[in-house]
């Protein structure tokens, strides 16, 4: 009876444990139904230890409910819904929350429009044996951007060089979004007080991590434009990046940041 009631609560703590996601993909979405159920196939293909968490606005189109659909068959992956659409940048900052919440060690943000390409996850996890923050650049190793209109390019292009230029980040590219972090470098940049969205919170997050003296390191992506769905992209998110800059760097001056 003794071994009975051991064995049954060491299996108890084995389940516990497995459920801890080690490494975490947090994948944010709106609309992206035809998009989502492929995407976390390809993702929980790669490493055996991933676990993914899709943090839905409540997605008229239904990604919810099939991210639902697909949770209750397999353990991996878990949906965070959130009441209502207030951007990418709070919808990051719940599943960061999250998955730290769990345990996760390591953490990647990606794209849900497959922009991202999931077989770069192993190459991720290499890198950041040696560092806090690994930054997918389409910028690194020339421009390796695929299907852009040659007018979204510029502006991405030069609006990087903006940014470099205004705040002194040393990344060719930083409002790329396809990121892997260590648990304490979630910790470190102070999730609680990042304020932008966009591209805008790409930038600012990246922007804490280097001026906290973290290690960060670019490696070359090539970045696909979507085929299915449509682009979040608008003239205010792209706007906001442009006056962040100037705030991140006065921030930075004032001990603010």
């Amino acid at each position: 009876m003794l071994f009975t009631r051991l064995a049954s609560r060491i299996g108890s703590v084995e389940r516990e444990a497995s459920n801890v996601p080690k490494k975490s993909v947090v994948i944010p979405t709106f609309n992206e139904r035809d998009n989502i159920g492929t995407l976390i196939a390809q993702v929980l293909e790669q490493d055996p230890e991933i676990e993914v968490l899709v943090v839905d606005d409540r997605s008229p189109d239904g990604t919810g409910r099939i991210v639902a659909e697909i949770a209750r068959e397999q353990g991996r992956v878990h949906l965070l819904e959130r009441e209502r659409r207030d951007g990418l940048g709070p919808a990051y900052r719940d599943g960061f929350a999250w998955v730290l919440g769990h345990g996760a060690e390591i953490v990647v943000q990606m794209d849900a429009d497959f922009s991202h390409a999931p077989t770069m996850l192993p190459k991720f996890f290499e890198q950041i044996a040696g560092c806090d923050l690994v930054l997918g650049s389409r910028y690194l190793d020339g421009i390796t951007v695929v299907n852009w209109p040659i007018e979204r390019l510029l502006i991405s292009y030069f609006g990087n060089w903006y940014v470099r230029r205004v705040t002194g980040l040393p990344v060719r590219d930083a409002t790329g979004g396809f990121k892997c972090w260590t648990r304490a470098a979630l910790e470190n940049v102070g999730l609680s007080r990042v304020r932008s969205n966009g591209y805008a919170f790409q930038i600012e997050m990246t922007y804490r991590a280097w001026r906290r003296g973290l290690r960060v390191k670019e490696i070359p992506i090539i970045f696909m434009d979507r085929t299915v769905g449509d682009s979040k992209m608008t003239l205010r998110i792209s706007m906001e990046a442009l006056w962040l800059a100037w705030w991140l760097r006065l921030a930075s001056l004032f001990g603010r940041l």
